[in-house]
C-alpha cells in the first residue's frame, strides 16, 4: 500500500499534500513546530489552501516527529532551494532534508523531488547523500524521481491540478510509476522527460526566460522614460501583433524568478561555459529597485519638494500581488535606496506578515494611513485593494503637493505623475 510523506509543507508542499490526502494516506511534515500547529488548526498562512479544502483532505495528517514518517514508502521532498550572498545556489535545505531522509528510508522506496536545482543536483547532491548514511544502493534499493514545481503563489487560477506536471525517474519502470502518481490528482495531465536531468533543465529554464522577457522590457522602460514616451502606451500598441508578448515592466522578487536563473548559470560555469545573456538580464532586474527610487527622487525634487526628509509612502512589501509571501521582494531595495537620501519612508501592506517582514528585513510596517501627510506615494506592489481605492483615495495619503509613482500600472494612463 502506497503512503506519502510531503517533506516541507510551504507554497509548494501544502497544495501536494492536500491533493494527495483527499485520495491516500499522506503525512505532511515540517521541521516547523509552529506551521504544523497552524494547518493542525485548518489555517494555512500562505493562503493557497482553504480551511475547506484542508478539511477534504481526510487521509492528511500533519508532523514535525520524523518518528510519523518512518512507515512512509514515498518521499516528496518540496524544501525551499534559496541562492547565497554571492548569488548562488544554496543547498543547504535539500541536503538536510535527503540527510533526514536517509533515517527514515527502506529498501524499494522512492524519493522524488519538487525543489528547483540545476541540471544534475538531484544525482549528483541528493542521492550520494542517502546513499552514504542509510547504506542503501541506488536503483537498486531505493530509488528516485523529481517532478519540478509549478505553483504560482496567489494565483486561485492556475492551481496545481490545473497545471501540466513534468515527472522522471531514475528507470524506466520509476519513471512510470512517478508518471501514474501524479497522473492521479492531476487532472491537466503530465509530461514525462527522459531523464530526471531533462526535468531539472526544463524547470530552471522556464522562469529564468521569463526573468530575460520582464528584462527586455524593463530596458525598453528605461529608454522610453529618457525618451518621454509611456511604456504602458507603447506595450499595448505593441501588443496589437499576435505574437508579442504581453510582459511588464517591474520589479522582479519572489523565490523562483530572480532566484532560479543563477541556478543555471552557476552550472554552467561549472562546465566550463560564461553565461552572457542571462546574467546581463539578472543585472537589469536586479538593479530595478535602486532605479525606481532614484526617478522617484528626481520627480520629487523636480516638484520643488526638499528631497532631505521628504515624507513617502510605499504601497506594498510582498514580491507580487494578492499574496503574503516577502521572500527575496524587491520592494526592500527601493526602501534602502530612497532611505540612503535620508527621505523618511513608511511602509504599508496589509497582506504582508509584520512580524516576518521585521525580522527578514528589519521593517517595521504601518498598520495605519494618514491622508494629507506625504510629499510621495509609491505603489509598488499591485494588489487588487489598491486598484478599487483609484486615483482619488491614493492621492488623499499625500500633501497638497506631492508626487504619486504607479510603478505596478495599478492607475490609467494619466492618473499618476510617474510610472515606470
Amino acid at each position: 500500500m502506497k503512503k506519502i510523506a510531503v517533506i516541507g509543507l510551504g507554497y509548494v508542499g501544502l497544495p501536494l499534500a492536500v491533493e494527495f490526502g483527499k485520495k491516500q494516506e499522506v503525512v505532511g511534515f515540517d521541521i516547523n513546530q509552529s506551521r504544523v500547529n497552524e494547518l493542525l488548526a485548518g489555517k494555512d498562512s500562505t493562503l493557497e489552501v482553504t480551511p475547506d479544502e484542508l478539511r477534504q483532505a481526510s487521509r492528511l495528517a500533519f508532523s514535525f516527529n520524523i518518528d510519523d514518517i518512518k512507515n512512509c514508502n514515498i518521499y516528496i521532498v518540496t524544501v525551499p532551494t534559496p541562492i547565497d550572498d554571492a548569488n548562488a545556489p544554496d543547498l543547504t535545505p535539500l541536503r538536510k532534508a535527503s540527510a533526514m531522509l536517509a533515517t527514515v528510508i527502506k529498501k524499494d522506496d522512492v524519493v522524488i523531488y519538487e525543489s528547483t536545482v540545476y541540471p544534475g543536483a538531484t544525482e549528483e547532491v541528493c542521492i550520494p547523500i542517502i546513499e552514504k548514511a542509510s547504506g542503501l544502493k541506488f536503483n537498486v534499493d531505493f530509488f528516485a524521481g523529481y517532478s519540478p514545481e509549478r505553483i504560482n503563489p496567489g494565483d486561485k487560477v492556475n492551481t496545481l491540478t490545473k497545471i501540466k506536471k513534468i515527472t522522471s525517474g531514475s528507470t524506466p519502470e520509476i519513471a512510470k510509476f512517478v508518471d501514474d502518481l501524479y497522473g492521479s490528482i492531476i487532472t491537466a495531465g503530465t509530461h514525462s522527460a527522459s531523464s530526471i536531468k531533462v526535468a531539472e533543465a526544463a524547470k530552471v529554464i522556464e522562469n529564468t526566460q521569463r526573468d530575460l522577457n520582464i528584462a527586455i522590457i524593463n530596458e525598453f522602460a528605461k529608454i522610453f522614460n529618457i525618451l518621454k514616451i509611456d511604456t504602458q502606451e507603447v506595450l499595448d500598441a505593441a501588443g496589437t501583433k499576435w505574437n508579442f508578448l504581453p510582459f511588464k515592466p517591474g520589479l522582479v522578487g519572489g523565490h523562483c524568478i530572480s532566484v532560479d536563473p543563477y541556478y543555471l548559470t552557476y552550472k554552467a560555469k561549472e562546465v566550463g561555459y560564461q553565461p552572457e545573456v542571462i546574467l546581463a538580464g539578472r543585472r537589469i532586474n536586479d538593479g530595478m529597485g535602486q532605479y525606481t527610487a532614484t526617478q522617484l527622487v528626481k520627480a520629487v525634487s523636480k516638484r520643488k519638494i526638499h528631497v532631505d526628509e521628504a515624507k513617502v509612502l510605499v504601497l506594498g512589501f510582498t514580491f507580487k500581488g494578492d499574496c503574503p509571501d516577502v521572500r527575496n521582494t524587491k520592494i526592500v531595495d527601493m526602501v534602502k535606496e530612497l532611505k540612503s537620501f535620508n527621505m523618511n519612508v513608511d511602509v504599508y501592506d496589509h497582506w504582508a506578515n509584520p512580524n516576518e517582514v521585521k525580522h527578514e528585513y528589519g521593517i517595521e510596517l504601518i498598520s495605519e494611513l494618514k491622508n494629507g501627510y506625504y510629499d510621495a506615494i509609491v505603489l509598488a506592489v499591485d494588489h487588487s485593494d489598491y486598484k478599487k481605492w483609484g486615483e482619488e483615495k491614493i492621492r488623499g495619503f499625500g500633501k497638497e503637493k506631492h508626487v504619486l509613482y504607479d510603478v505596478k500600472y495599478v492607475l490609467s494612463y494619466g492618473q499618476s505623475d510617474l510610472r515606470l
